[in-house]
């Protein structure tokens, strides 16, 4: 599915990114899924996402914050993987250190290892909803929408709050063609995340194709409010269908 240029309610990370907004800042396409928004990288995370991420993140130092941040500004994707695994040697139970692992690896286009990443820091920390939705994400990218759906169920036991959960969920059963599935799971992210730009314009494209015009017509208006560029975007690609 097409999405506009935007943020994320960013949740980053994710707005983890950020666009996984309202959530953290996370997400949107990873690479293998649709194109993804603008400030996003092809993987789906958003830019800066890591430094984004390293300020909600509790095991991690000042010296090693200022470090992942030059390693992110120099795009040196290997050094920030080296650089979690040399932490991870010391202590291999910091779920903050695999996220960073994870993060890393998605950027490299090594969304098996990110996945790897991503599933120790859930086992570790089962709470964190933004390594629930990296990983669901990450099983995306590898073109695994259905596993993408069982782990963003798990994640919805955790916390319904998140509205990048809810969104993911949407884009997974999109990927499975299913529209009909998808809008419900789109539907809730808008009402958890009214602001977020990515779910307002995927449950707009989503109302098209399943004929619903008049809430189309709503969600339309919905996010010409939120973004003039996003609503235009939506229109063509309405009319190009």
């Amino acid at each position: 599915m097409p999405h506009p240029p935007g943020t994320l309610v960013r949740s980053a990370v994710f707005r983890v990114l950020g666009r996984l907004a309202g959530a953290p800042v996370l997400l949107a396409a990873l690479a293998g899924c649709a194109s993804p928004p603008a400030g996003l990288s092809s993987n789906g995370l958003p830019d800066s996402a890591l430094t984004s991420l390293l300020t909600r993140m509790r095991g991690v130092s000042e010296p090693a914050r200022e470090r992942l941040a030059q390693l992110e500004r120099q795009r040196d994707w290997n050094g920030v993987a080296q650089f979690a695994h040399s932490n991870l040697a010391v202590g291999p139970h910091q779920a903050e250190w695999w996220v960073v692992a994870g993060y890393a690896y998605a950027q490299l286009g090594q969304y098996q290892r990110a996945a790897d990443g991503f599933q120790q820091a859930v086992r570790l920390e089962p709470d964190e909803i933004d390594s629930w939705n990296l990983l669901g994400q990450a099983y995306r990218s590898l073109g695994q929408p259905e596993r993408a759906i069982r782990t963003l169920d798990n994640a919805l036991r955790v916390s319904q709050d998140s509205p990048m959960t809810w969104y993911l969920i949407g884009e997974s059963f999109s990927d499975l063609k299913r529209p009909e599935r998808a809008v419900r799971y789109y539907e809730q992210a808008v009402l958890r995340g009214p602001t977020f730009v990515e779910a307002v314009y995927a449950l707009g494209l989503t109302y098209a194709r399943l004929g619903r015009k008049p809430d189309l017509d709503a969600t339309m208006r919905q996010l010409q409010q939120l973004s003039a560029e996003a609503a235009k975007k939506l229109a063509a690609a309405i009319e190009r269908r």
